[in-house]
């Protein structure tokens, strides 16, 4: 057995030819001929270029490979895209701190390394601070900055619209505009140069495609007249609604029509995006407040609760949205929870809202009032009252008297008390600097106190017209007002001096 497992089988004498013919054809093979040779390659003149099969392959793999490293190089992850970044800032900041320091080069290595430590200290505190005021934990003294202007400055106008404007947004940069009005046109301009681009509605064809069905019941044909607009953090979406029931997606690189949401059985009057996150939120008359994803291009969830139509609607960065109807309640929705705090108006209807913080509110009345709301109570914390008059008596104040008053007569008429109504409140984000506009012929800024201390007024910025939306820019540099001859969401009143169109009112900070 042992002699037999260490023999090697030999092979036959089929299986040697076999092998003997395969080499062959392998040496005749033209491939393995040319390996060994080199090759004349002849161009229009006498040279000669000699050069190997290999030559070009290793000059192609070598190319190959430093575009590939290359490619490797220029490809960057989100991380490390941060992290440059990161870098870069951190950089510009300690060049700021370091030219403050004239005399560090005269110094000797242990001091100039202690003041490197308190710079880097220091910066560590700016970037804390400003992490706090983004997340909203801290305000930004802006109020006791913002200059009183001169007479001869006020609003200029840097868009024209035939109705009257119903909202306006601006971009996360303070560089882009957006504003909508009761025609249905919806205007893109910058904020420099004020150069305004509208946007085109699509054919009914290209809509229905979109998502949007043929109308039933009293809405017998498609309405593009708008009422609400909302911009993404992202600045890729606009958001728009109005009375056809639709939430109308665009993409504001290409200003195109891209998706319309339907689910909505009333008018939809307002809409806000969740800061940093493509979180669409839209109230309707019919009630109820829907949450969409425009990324996704999908509908996912719907929230009851009010009693009546829903008017106004905001977000911070938070899951939690804030409303007000006409139901006389304001409501604070705590998505991930799935409930809801209600706030009741002390007197007449709620019209509009904003978020101070993620536990402060601010609201405004039909009755003139402006309240201060915090989490912890289910009444205001701060009411002023009768903070914007009416017309007449607005001219008395402005010519008796040198401050800001919070009290006035009775109207008599309804259309010269519609006009003290409060149509919109605005608040720069993560500051302390709000402002409140009605029909009364001016847009006045409020200090906004610690502590839930209430609202100081600072002064007035004249505007003829219905002030039907506000916004500030981040920076706190300027304030943006949309103005119409009539109220957003009716004609009780009318001021026929008033134009229709957006309104800036740049702000000095000191």
């Amino acid at each position: 057995m042992k002699g037999r497992n260490l023999k090697k089988k030999k092979p036959s004498a089929q299986q040697t030819k076999g092998k003997n013919n395969s080499m062959k054809r392998i040496a005749h093979d033209p491939f393995f001929d040319a390996s060994d040779q080199k090759r004349r390659r002849k161009f229009d003149g006498d040279e000669d270029i000699e050069s190997s099969d290999n030559d070009g392959g290793e000059f192609d793999s070598e190319g190959e490979r430093e575009e590939g490293e290359k490619d490797e190089e220029i490809a960057e992850t989100p991380a490390e895209k941060k992290k440059r970044l990161a870098d870069e800032f951190l950089r510009a900041i300690r060049e700021k701190e370091r030219k403050k320091e004239d005399d560090e080069s005269e110094e000797d290595d242990e001091v100039r390394r202690e003041r490197e430590g308190e710079r880097d200290s220091l910066i560590a505190k700016i970037l804390q601070q400003e992490q706090l005021e983004e997340s909203g934990r801290v305000r930004r003294g802006i109020a006791s900055r913002v200059q009183k202007p001169e007479t001869s400055a006020g609003f200029r106008f840097q868009v024209k619209h035939r109705q009257p404007v119903t909202s306006v947004v601006i971009s996360e940069d303070d560089c882009r505009g957006f504003s909508a009005s009761k025609d249905g046109t919806i205007v893109h301009w910058d904020v420099d140069g004020g150069k305004s681009e509208k946007y085109t509605w699509p054919s009914d064809e290209v809509l229905k495609s979109h998502g949007v069905k043929d109308a039933q019941g009293r809405a017998t044909r498609h309405s593009k007249h708008v009422l609400a607009l909302a911009v993404s953090s992202d600045g890729r979406y606009l958001a728009s609604g109005g009375l056809d029931r639709y939430v109308h997606l665009w993409d504001i690189r290409t200003r195109e029509h891209i998706q319309a949401f339907p689910g909505h059985k009333g008018p939809v009057s307002c809409l806000t995006f969740r800061q940093g996150t493509s979180e669409l939120f839209s109230g309707s008359f019919d009630r109820s407040i829907k949450i969409w994803n425009a990324e996704d291009r999908t509908y996912i969830n719907t929230l009851f609760g009010h009693q009546s139509e829903v008017l106004t609607i905001d977000s911070l960065r938070k899951e939690r949205v804030l409303t007000v109807g006409r139901d006389r309640t304001m409501r604070l929705w705590k998505v991930p929870e799935e409930s809801q705090l209600k706030f009741l108006a002390p007197a007449s209807s709620l019209e509009c809202c904003c978020f101070i913080s993620d536990d402060e509110f601010l609201s405004g009345s039909d009755d003139g009032s402006i309240e201060h709301w915090n989490i912890l109570r289910k009444k205001p914390v701060h009411r002023v009252k009768n903070a914007h008059t009416s017309l007449s008596e607005h001219k008395f104040e402005r010519a008796n008297c040198e401050g800001l008053s919070n009290g006035h007569l009775e109207s008599n008429t309804q259309g010269s008390s519609a006009l003290s109504w409060v149509n919109s409140v605005a608040v720069c984000r993560s500051s302390d600097l709000a402002a409140s506009g009605a029909g009364n012929g001016c847009v006045r800024l409020w200090a906004i106190e610690t502590e839930s201390k209430g609202l100081r007024p600072l002064f007035e910025l004249s505007l003829v017209g219905f002030v039907n939306s506000l916004a500030f820019a981040k920076s706190g540099r300027f304030l943006i007002a949309g103005v119409g001859q009539e109220p957003r969401l009716g004609r009780w009143g009318r001021v026929a001096a008033a134009k229709n169109g957006v309104a800036l009112h740049p702000l000095e900070l000191s």
